[in-house]
Parts: C-alpha cells; sequence; structure tokens
C-alpha cells in the first residue's frame, strides 16, 4: 500500500509544508538520510502554544507532538517532490517541549508523533528519539519536533 493511500486510509490530510521563519531550509537531503528542520505545532493553521506542567496538560502536548508529527510528513513530502514512498526508514525524532520545572512526562508528549510515524509508516516508522524539556520554544510553541529519515534514491 502507498503511502498516501495509507494516509487516507487513516484520514489524515496532510497539512502545507510551512515555509522556514528564520535563516534556514526546512530540510536537507545528505547520503540518503533526509534532515528536516524543526517543526512547530501547527493545527489547522494555528500555533499550539503554551507550557506543559503550567498552563497546557499532557493531553494537550500529546495532540501538540502528533501536529508536530503531521508537519514533519508534510517537510517530507515536499523535500521528496510529493514522493513519499522513498522514505525507508523513520531513523530519529528530536522532541523539545515546553514544560514547566517539575514537569517529567516528555517521553508521553513525544508518543504523539512517535506512535504517528508508525500509524503512517509501519516497522519502518520505528525510530530512536530523544525528549527534551526546554523552558520555552520558538514563537511560544508547546512543542518542536525534528526528524532524520532515511530515503531511497528516486526512480
Amino acid at each position: 500500500m502507498s503511502i498516501d493511500a495509507r494516509l487516507a486510509e487513516l484520514g489524515i490530510t496532510l497539512p502545507a509544508a510551512a515555509a522556514p521563519v528564520a535563516a534556514y531550509v526546512p530540510a536537507v537531503e545528505v547520503n540518503g538520510l533526509l534532515h528536516i528542520s524543526g517543526q512547530i505545532a501547527l493545527k489547522d493553521g494555528q500555533l499550539m502554544t503554551g507550557r506543559l506542567g503550567e498552563d497546557r496538560d499532557l493531553d494537550y502536548g500529546v495532540e501538540a507532538a502528533r501536529a508536530c508529527g503531521l508537519n514533519l510528513i508534510a517537510q517530507m513530502k515536499a523535500a521528496l517532490g510529493g514522493d513519499l514512498n522513498r522514505v525507508e526508514r523513520i531513523v530519529k525524532l528530536g522532541a523539545f517541549i515546553a514544560s514547566a520545572p517539575g514537569f517529567t512526562d516528555q517521553p508521553k508528549v513525544a508518543n504523539g508523533a512517535s506512535e504517528l510515524m508508525v500509524a503512517v509508516f509501519g516497522e519502518a516508522g520505528k525510530h530512536a528519539r530523544s525528549a527534551v524539556g526546554v523552558p520555552v520554544l520558538p514563537l511560544g510553541a508547546a512543542v518542536e519536533i525534528d526528524a532524520i529519515v532515511q530515503v531511497r534514491p528516486a526512480a
């Protein structure tokens, strides 16, 4: 089954790939690895803001991480000329969660993106990961996630 068909089966419509907000590019492909810049939690065009354990709860964080995951897949699609079937493996996700000092559920928040990758890419979606609490993220985002993806050469 194609990845586009899998997305449709899951009822997922990808957002448009976000343009960079500073001096960087959204993705760089080097030696079969696609490095995707951090994607903040944009859902339906709205930024998901706040700090987990302060003004946002765990469920909000999981939803924000899933939104980051959707934005990562959108960046993959854009970088790969629309062909998500070139994704061979999600290698690593790096999750940054805006967190109050006592909040320690960063891994549970990051699962919002991790579980999405497995749902979309199956076994190839299983990846290494870090989940780190930080005091603040760009634009006040609640979550930001970057990725390293192994890709097949273009046909």
